[in-house]
């Protein structure tokens, strides 16, 4: 069965994009620990991060590298935090979270519930910030 992400890929669940190309893709936490919350996830569904092939691998962190730069543009912050927990959906990904404290990166907190408009103008504020570089 295809996970969430995968269904993202395909089109089938609506997701805001800020980055993509052929092997991976960016988009918006949408229950984010802080504005700005972006999953970097291989178009390739693989469960466990360590489980991906070097090029995969190495290709998601490159790609991770250039939305987090992007990202901070477009998200005032002291830096942006990553983490891969990976438990919550099987497919892998990397969470970009912009940070002033260590608490903005702590998943045990409440989460955001921004609505759609919020949504899409931090995602486009993203993506233009992306287009700049």
């Amino acid at each position: 069965m295809a996970s969430i992400f995968t269904k993202i890929i395909q089109g089938d669940i609506p997701a805001h994009k800020v980055a993509e190309n052929t092997d991976y893709l960016a988009f918006l936490d949408i229950n984010p620990l802080v504005m700005g919350h972006v999953l970097v996830i291989p178009k390739k569904e693989v469960d466990y991060i360590f489980d991906l092939d070097d090029e995969t691998y190495l290709g998601l962190h490159a790609f991770a590298k250039e939305v987090a730069i992007g990202l901070k543009k477009a998200v005032p912050c002291v830096r942006i935090g990553t983490a891969v927990v990976g438990l919550e959906v099987p497919h892998v990904h990397i969470h970009l979270v912009p940070m002033n404290t260590m608490d903005d990166l702590n998943f045990s907190r409440p989460k955001l519930h921004p609505g759609t408009q919020e949504l899409e103008k931090t995602a486009e504020l993203i993506r233009n910030s992306l287009l700049e570089r």
